[in-house]
């Protein structure tokens, strides 16, 4: 239930696309706020939508990869991920990603959560799946800007992995942990 005092939806007064590449649109939004504040020049990200999976192989493992991000200039791990293509249903997207990345597939899917990278300035979401009993169908796949290496790591070396900062990727961050919060809590249960 939404509480009657939430905040209104800004009002949009001008728009205007500053660039536009498939990879990089941003806009600059004139916003009149329900307070009567503006903001004349709100800058808005648009990206294509995204995946991520938590794979677990039929042994128990987590499929984690590492590639160089030139962002912030260093290597870390992370889950398997990439974007939707043009009317692409997500998780044929996140397998499609798994398999290509890692040359993983198979197993039962389901969602896991849906995040937003920052939803103050980004209009893209990522999907995020759970992949359980996933397998070594190829050899990887990958595209020539790609460089990635596969690792299986066990659920505690995962947390430790998190605990020493070795994942940097949040929205990779946010899946991994709430997997491994669920697995916790079952085997508490049990």
């Amino acid at each position: 239930m939404t509480p009657d005092n939430d905040p209104r939806p800004w009002q949009v007064e001008q728009s205007e696309y500053i660039h536009q590449l498939p990879w990089f649109t941003v806009r600059k939004d004139a916003i009149r706020m329900e307070n009567g504040g503006s903001i004349p020049n709100y800058f808005v990200f648009e990206y294509p939508d995204w995946v991520n999976v938590v794979a677990v192989t039929t042994e128990g493992q987590l499929v984690l990869i590492r590639q160089y991000r030139h962002g912030i200039s260093g290597v870390h791990y992370e889950l398997c991920a990439g974007v939707i293509d043009p009317n692409e249903d997500p998780l044929v997207a996140a397998q499609r990603e798994l398999l290509e990345e890692t040359g993983f597939g198979g197993g039962h899917w389901e969602p896991l959560m849906t995040l937003s990278a920052n939803p103050g300035t980004h209009t893209n979401l990522t999907y995020a799946f759970l992949a359980t009993g996933v397998e070594l169908k190829q050899a990887q796949h990958l595209e020539s800007t790609e460089e990635i290496t596969v690792h299986l790591v066990s659920p505690e070396r995962a947390l430790a992995i998190i605990d020493n900062g070795e994942m940097m990727q949040s929205l990779h961050l946010a899946p991994l942990l709430k997997y491994c919060l669920n697995r916790q809590t079952t085997a508490q249960n049990l």
